[in-house]
């Protein structure tokens, strides 16, 4: 196959998987959301400040798939937090095969909220995607998810993933 049309393929199975990706979380499918990850996968949402001095500390963090999932049973089963909702946008996707067969991808992403309570949408989060993408079954997974925020500030609680 064309190396340039293999390229392009690519990029569209990964900005088909961001576009779903982005609905299970509008519509607050965790469960659907956690099949997003390869079993040895890492998940972390950091800020920018965090991430750029080499800090782990972010305000989720989830090494493998079990703590995923642990992550979204909490979030639907024991956390208690005001209606609301969400619309996720992914842009600007670029992405660069590995040599081991996995894919790095970057892609911008912002997050808006509407709490039901409240009139107005504003902006949650703005940032970047840091990705590593594995194939699992002969699907594209993440093996890796770096949700790199811009904003100093989170407007409310951070409920649902990004």
């Amino acid at each position: 196959m064309d190396p340039r049309l293999e390229a392009l393929l690519l990029r569209a199975e990964i900005d088909a998987f961001n576009a779903e990706y982005a609905a299970l979380l509008d519509r607050q499918d965790l469960t659907g959301w956690t099949r997003c990850f390869t079993a040895d996968a890492f998940y972390v949402v950091i800020s920018r400040e965090n991430f750029e001095r080499g800090h782990p500390v972010g305000l989720i963090y989830c090494e493998g798939r079990p703590m995923i999932e642990d992550r979204a049973f909490a979030l639907l089963k024991t956390s208690m937090f005001g209606p609301r909702s969400l619309r996720h946008m992914i842009s600007n996707l670029t992405v660069a095969p590995q040599p081991d067969g996995t894919v790095q991808a970057r892609a911008n992403f912002v997050v808006f909220e509407v709490l039901t309570d409240r009139p107005e949408a504003r902006v949650l989060q703005v940032g970047e995607y840091r990705d590593i993408f594995a194939r699992e079954d002969g699907a594209l997974k993440l093996r890796e998810r770096r949700c790199v925020y811009d904003n100093l500030l989170i407007p409310t609680a951070l409920c649902i993933p990004v």
